[in-house]
């Protein structure tokens, strides 16, 4: 069982958007849709070979209070690091907390 203390890590939930950049275009920008606690941990890393260089891959696993409004599509900010998120999981299905994994963005 998950006590509420243990999401002791500042986080920031953040989504994309299309600004108009004056010119007819746009640019994308990315918008803070909240600050919460959540607690992190890591759950592997790999190495990979990308355009002949070693890149590391690290995945994570955030829990977070449930939110129904957030999307895979969303990326998630802790102090200077961004996550991309992979998958959310209700754990069972409960609406209490939710566990996202992501990858961490290069």
């Amino acid at each position: 069982m998950m006590k509420i203390g243990e999401l002791n890590k500042r986080i920031t939930l953040m989504y994309q958007t299309k600004v108009p950049d004056g010119m007819g275009g746009f640019t994308v920008s990315w918008v803070t849709a909240a600050e919460i606690f959540g607690a992190i941990w890591p759950v592997s890393a790999k190495e990979v070979i990308e355009a002949a260089q070693p890149t590391m891959t690290v995945t994570h696993r955030i829990r977070i209070r449930y939110r129904a409004n957030l999307k895979s599509s969303w990326r998630i900010k802790f102090a200077n690091r961004y996550f991309n998120i992979v998958s959310i999981i209700d754990i069972n299905m409960q609406h209490k907390f939710l566990d996202i994994l992501v990858k961490e963005a290069a």
